[in-house]
């Protein structure tokens, strides 16, 4: 019997597991902090752990599996730090796990394109050097480095799975892109259901050991373009537009004006490559449902 552990399993967790199960994984157990969380893991049919993933008493109560997904998130309005979360986090999870009599035998930590920072929209992929700018870029490469080479101190074969920016029921933003008004730069997305897809291909599939793959999907769009397509399915007023440099003004931040500075534009010929195919390949596909619901009366 295989049996898959998803700690972290919100938003992308949840749905993995429901397709992990789909394609035949006997146990899958997801760990949540909250009440909430718990009920909706039994919800979905997955076995629920409640508590936390840097208490060990808590990692105590969580069966052998012979994959961990370390699916985790550090909000950025939290007061738990990224570095804490991902780098601390995850090494205590694997001395953990990799000390157990039966240790998984792989390890997969869903990272985040934010590793890449700012390339001026020049294309990237799992090549491109990585020359963090930020505490909290560098705490997310030293944590794609913990997923690989740690894991691998305990003979244990890690993947990354790098996602772009998550979007799909409930965080579609509809309101953002209509409204306005909207910032220039580049978005690279992947549809939640299309996220949890690829790592659950990776698991049924047994490919990427060692890897880093990026999950995103086939359409670098402008946030400009995305937002008028949008008005225009939706039956509404193109939304009012501003530049970068517009937006900087408006924000002290120097986190958010390293945010709004930084545009790539992510390739996913490796996910490709490795057999994945995309649910939703573009924006135009993964809105639909959003658009299809959104209501009339709004757009009279």
């Amino acid at each position: 019997m295989t049996t898959v552990a998803i700690l972290g399993c919100g938003y992308v967790g949840l749905e993995l597991g429901k397709q992990l199960q789909s394609a035949g994984i006997e146990r899958v157990v997801g760990l949540r902090r909250s009440k909430k969380g718990v009920s909706a893991m039994e919800s979905a049919g997955i076995e629920p752990v409640q508590g936390d993933l840097t208490d060990e008493e808590t990692l105590t109560t969580i069966p052998d599996a012979d994959i961990v997904v370390f699916a985790a998130s550090a909000g950025r309005s939290s007061s738990t730090t990224a570095r804490e979360i991902y780098v601390a986090g995850q090494k205590q999870v694997l001395n953990h796990f990799g000390s157990r009599e039966n240790p998984p035998e792989r390890y997969i930590y869903t990272s985040s394109t934010g590793v890449y920072g700012d390339h001026g929209e020049s294309w990237v992929d799992e090549e491109t050097p990585l020359e963090p700018e930020s505490e909290r870029e560098q705490a997310l490469v030293d944590a794609e480095t913990v997923a690989i080479d740690g894991a691998a101190e305990y003979d244990i074969d890690g993947t990354v799975a790098r996602f772009s920016g998550l979007y799909g029921p409930d965080r579609y933003r509809l309101e953002r892109y209509l409204e306005g008004p909207v910032t220039d730069g580049i978005l690279n997305m992947i549809h939640r259901d299309d996220a949890a897809g690829a790592v659950g291909h990776i698991v049924s599939e047994d490919c990427a050991r060692g890897e880093v793959v990026l999950v995103v999907d086939n359409e670098p769009v402008s946030k400009w373009e995305l937002a008028d397509w949008l008005a225009t399915e939706c039956n509404r007023q193109t939304p009012s537009k501003q530049t970068k440099s517009e937006r900087l003004a408006e924000v002290e931040s120097a986190g958010a004006k390293r945010r709004i500075r930084a545009d790539k534009r992510c390739r996913n010929d490796k996910l490709q490559s490795l057999g994945y195919e995309l649910v939703y390949p573009t924006f135009r596909e993964g809105y639909q449902k959003a658009i299809m619901e959104y209501p009339t009366s709004q757009s009279e």
